[in-house]
This record gives C-alpha cells, structure tokens and sequence, in this order.
C-alpha cells in the first residue's frame, strides 16, 4: 500500500470500478515498458468539472498525435469523468485520465492488434492558500533540454520530473525553461510575463504543453482591460519583467515574486496578477 494514498478510493480501469488498492495492470503495457500513453486532469470545484470541454478536446488531441483510437467520443469520455465525480463524493478534486496503447510483446513499433489501457481516479484538490496568493512563489532559470514534442501530454514525463527536481534541490517551488534563450515553460505550468502592463505568453508550437489556462487567461485579460501578446519572449526579458506568473490545473494562477535569487518587480504580486486573479475566482464561482 503506498502512505497517504487513500487505497479505499474507486477508479475505473478497463471498464471495471474496483479499490485504488486492488487496480493492476500488466508489466507489458506499453506505458509502464515504454511510456506510450497520454494523459489529462481535469479539475472539478465542489463536484462541479471546470472547462472540462476544452481539458477532453486536448485529451482527443493527444490520442490523435500518437496515433491510439479508443473508439470513445468526447461524449463517452464526459460521462466517465461525471460518473467518476459522482462516485467520488469529493468537492474540490481533480480527475486523472491515462490512456496507453494497451498491452503488447516488447517492440519498438506500434503493434498491430492492442486494445487500449483505459484509467481513471479522482483526488482531493486542495487550491492554492493565501500564502501563495498574497506572496508568491520563488524560481530559477534552466535549461529546456526535453524532446520536440511538448505540445502532446505523453505519460513520458521523465524530463520534466528532471526539471522538478532541479527546483527541489534548489529549494524552490519551479523552474522556468529556456530553449535557445527563449522562454518555453515551467517543469508542469505556463509561464506569464507581464511587462509596462501588457500580459505576454510562448508562443503556442511544439515547444509547449498550452495549457488549458493559456487560452482562459487570454480571455480574462480581455474582461480585464489588458493587452496580451502572445510571441518570442528572451530570458532577458524574463529577467526584466514586472511580473512572472505560473498557470496549471492544480496551481490555477500563482505569482511568482522570487526568480534566481532577487525579487520580481517589487518583489511582490502585481496589479495584472490581482486583475487576472480575481477574474479566475469570479469564474469558478460561477460554475
């Protein structure tokens, strides 16, 4: 049994509701032998899924760039995700979808015949506290030295739990990466900029995984009153900024206010930060 695991929770694995503690899978699944899979997370506020739509599209994506077909609609892959939030009875959680090309004799190439690992399970999701909110988060600079093709969510994530613990060692909570001296992304988030007022992303290519949020804080900077640019941004830039913030699923919208060893800005979350943090909490309080 793992600690601090709750072992009693349900999740479906290949069509079977059964015990986290009880779910198995075989040792040839091409993603445990191989990493040859995909994954999404989608959150949910007291029960409720939050742009779950936009979290199943990318999931689609995902199997359709790796070439895995499951033979489940968008509607199929909805009624799972509510069936496991009704299972779960939790509020505040967040749903884990894994898909892997199913289980095969080790080889390299896709097999022929594979049906698909299907899992899922749902956790507690606990939102970023005040201390996070109201003081921010520190990071260093590194660099970006995964493969070409971040823009799919592959279950092959060694590069980036690399790039974690980069900022574990260093006492930190994340990194920021750079290729060829420009900005990509963190070791699991989006990194903002914000600079003389204006909101600045990565440009959305192969060098990212967009973030659900990405598109979310395009449109709450809109409501918000402020410009937004999406495109190359150097590490000089980043150095230089107003603002650095830091976008995912479980941290929402951070400020970060502590990059390489000195303050961002004033060293203190920002007035873009607040506008786009008060339009994330309007928004879940919608739901």
């Amino acid at each position: 049994m793992i600690p601090d695991v709750d072992n009693d929770s349900i999740v479906y694995i290949n069509g079977q509701y059964v015990r986290l503690g009880d779910a198995t899978i075989s040792v040839l699944d091409r993603g445990f032998i191989f990493g040859d899979g995909i994954y999404e997370v989608v959150p949910a506020y007291n029960g409720k899924p939050f742009r779950m739509d936009e979290h199943l599209a990318r999931l689609q994506r995902s199997l359709g760039a790796i070439g895995i077909q499951t033979g489940r609609s968008t509607a199929d892959w909805k009624n799972l995700v509510q069936d496991m939030l009704r299972r779960s009875g939790l509020g505040d959680c967040m749903v884990y979808l894994q898909v892997t090309r199913g289980v095969a004799k080790r080889d390299h190439g896709f097999p022929k015949h594979c049906e698909p690992t299907v899992f899922c399970m749902v956790s507690p999701f606990k939102r970023p506290d005040a201390k996070a909110r109201e003081e921010g988060l520190t990071a260093i600079s590194v660099p970006d030295v995964r493969w070409l093709h971040c823009e799919i969510k592959s279950v092959s994530l060694l590069g980036n739990v690399l790039a974690k613990q980069q900022a574990v060692d260093a006492g930190v909570d994340e990194v920021v990466q750079f290729r060829d001296g420009n900005l990509s992304e963190g070791a699991s988030c989006n990194i903002w900029v914000a600079k003389d007022g204006v909101l600045l992303a990565p440009v959305r290519n192969n060098l990212i995984l967009e973030g659900i949020r990405y598109a979310f804080l395009e449109d709450l900077a809109a409501k918000a009153g402020v410009a937004f640019q999406s495109r190359v941004i150097t590490k000089q830039e980043v150095a230089q900024a107003d603002e650095l913030m830091m976008t995912s699923a479980t941290k929402e919208v951070l400020p970060i206010t502590t990059y390489d060893g000195k303050p961002v800005g004033t060293g203190r979350p920002g007035p873009v930060y607040a506008k786009l943090r008060a339009g994330y909490d309007q928004a879940i309080a919608a739901l």
